[in-house]
């Protein structure tokens, strides 16, 4: 006989587990208490760390992360702490660091992350307003108010977003529905010949949208770019009327305020006149730029952007905010109507007016309140002080880029305009040995430096060029931090040098 085979035993009841393990009025206590063992955790590992990154390399984290029996837990949740400052906490890379100089990364302000602690822990979801009750009102104010800083005007109105990637899709989205209300056809029909036009320098997210907007990448013009990287207005005239008299029809014109690499700003008021002769959806994608909204010395540096039809700003950028905390702004707010749906479980159109429903702006449902860390960062700070801080990174900036251009072996590439700082090493003699067949010297030397744990800077390629990139967005980064970084580019750069010379002898 074929023994009758035994049922495993569950070593307790589904009850049991959700009342030891699921966040109630009876284990509210203990969750304070692993909150404050995962905040100490995080608090001795940024202060011990001695350097942005300890040079981690994939294969030494996949090897210690595939040891990791996923299907036998831990028992506790301080063991599972335990074992994620191990595999996380130790090689993260920390943004907070001085001599962190890469992406657009900032550090965080303290009342942000005392937030995050209520929104993690309440879970609102914003999509209606018997999910998320207060929180909608101060969202909404937070848009009230960003879109008041742009000057956008009593009909303004938005929603926050993950990022300017999310925020710049619904932008352009909006652009699309609006050029296409009212045509007949099917919607790749109405799409034809529709064009959007962007700066050679504008973030990749826009040719993102146009192909995920069903017009593909090669709907979007890219218009050269003047020498400070902005783009050329009468490329984009030359352009537009070229097009026009071919048949096609300017959708969008995508203005940015804050290029990835140079920080540059579009002549604003100059593209969004062209936008308005020829009908074209006006947005300024300052994701970047944004916190220049906040600040006393430089807010005339976006004049302008009061024309938009769309703003994508990034507070996880240039106002210190932990990711995400994006929002897309509209001068109009009938325009959120071309983006919304009605489900009848959820916000039915029967009902639209009764209660202020945030999913009937968004092209998220269920969506999280990244709104209140801004909320009590500016209660707690106020929007002067955050405007002081972008200031600072961006007197840091010009402070770098005269260290640069004094320096015999370095080269700046263009002038400094927000917290940006591309530039390249270049080696001295006649005929200097800089690049490779395989590698080019600006990655060696950011490889170099990454490896080290010392620093950490960006690179990006100008001309068919690579080159070096910093990225300051720390305004406690000073002075000394900065001539450290270029003075450790410049020792890497001449023991590169020196090592590809003797191999090239040899």
């Amino acid at each position: 006989m074929t023994p009758q085979r035994q049922l495993a035993q569950p070593l307790s009841s589904p009850a049991d587990l959700a009342a030891g393990q699921l966040l109630t009025s009876e284990t509210a206590e203990r969750m304070a208490e692993e909150f404050a063992s995962a905040a100490r955790l995080a608090a001795r590992s940024i202060a011990a760390a001695t350097g942005p990154t300890t040079g981690p390399r994939p294969e030494a984290l996949r090897a210690r992360l595939d040891a990791v029996d996923l299907r036998t837990p831990l028992g506790s949740t301080a063991a599972a702490l335990a074992e994620a400052t191990e595999l996380y906490l130790r090689d993260a890379v920390y943004f907070h660091h001085p001599r962190y100089a890469a992406h657009l990364n900032c550090p965080v302000a303290l009342p942000a992350i005392a937030a995050e602690a209520l929104v993690t822990t309440v879970n609102t979801s914003m999509d209606t307003w018997d999910q998320s009750a207060g929180a909608t009102l101060i969202e909404q104010r937070l848009i009230d108010w960003a879109a008041g800083m742009a000057g956008l005007g009593p009909e303004a109105d938005g929603v926050f977003t993950s990022g300017g990637t999310a925020s710049n899709l619904q932008a352009l989205l909006l652009a699309r529905n609006t050029a296409v209300a009212g045509a007949t056809g099917s919607l790749p029909e109405r799409l034809a010949g529709l064009r959007i036009y962007a700066s050679a320098d504008s973030h990749f997210s826009i040719s993102t949208s146009a192909s995920l907007l069903g017009l593909g990448a090669e709907a979007v013009v890219a218009i050269e770019c003047d020498a400070l990287h902005r783009m050329d207005v009468s490329a984009l005239r030359h352009s537009l009327e070229k097009d026009r008299a071919a048949g096609l029809r300017a959708m969008a014109i995508v203005a940015t305020a804050g290029t990835t690499d140079f920080g540059s700003i579009d002549p604003l008021g100059s593209v969004g006149s062209l936008a308005s002769e020829h009908g074209a959806w006006f947005h300024v994608d300052a994701a970047y730029g944004c916190g220049l909204l906040a600040s006393a010395r430089h807010r005339g540096m976006l004049a302008g952007i009061e024309a938009a039809d769309s703003v994508t700003v990034d507070f996880h950028k240039s106002f210190f905010q932990p990711i995400g905390s994006s929002a897309i702004l509209v001068r109009n707010r009938a325009a959120l109507a071309l983006v919304s749906h009605h489900a009848e479980y959820l916000n039915p159109a029967a009902e639209v007016g009764r209660t202020p429903n945030q999913v009937d702006k968004s092209l998220a449902t269920t969506r999280r309140f990244d709104a209140l860390k801004l909320w009590v960062t500016l209660r707690a700070l106020g929007t002067e002080a955050i405007g002081q801080m972008f200031d600072s990174v961006m007197d840091l900036a010009a402070a770098a880029a005269a260290m640069v251009h004094a320096h015999p072996e370095l080269e700046l590439t263009a002038e400094v305009q927000l917290s940006t700082v591309v530039f390249r090493y270049v080696p001295p003699g006649p005929e200097p040995a800089t690049d490779t067949a395989t590698e080019p010297l600006a990655n060696a030397i950011r490889t170099a430096l990454y490896d080290s744990g010392a620093a950490m800077v960006a690179a990006t390629t100008v001309d068919g060029v690579r080159h070096l990139k910093l990225t300051l967005l720390n305004p406690n980064t000073t002075h000394g931090d900065v001539a450290g970084i270029l003075d450790a580019v410049v020792s890497h750069g001449r023991a590169i040098c020196q090592m590809r010379t003797g191999m090239a002898a040899a």
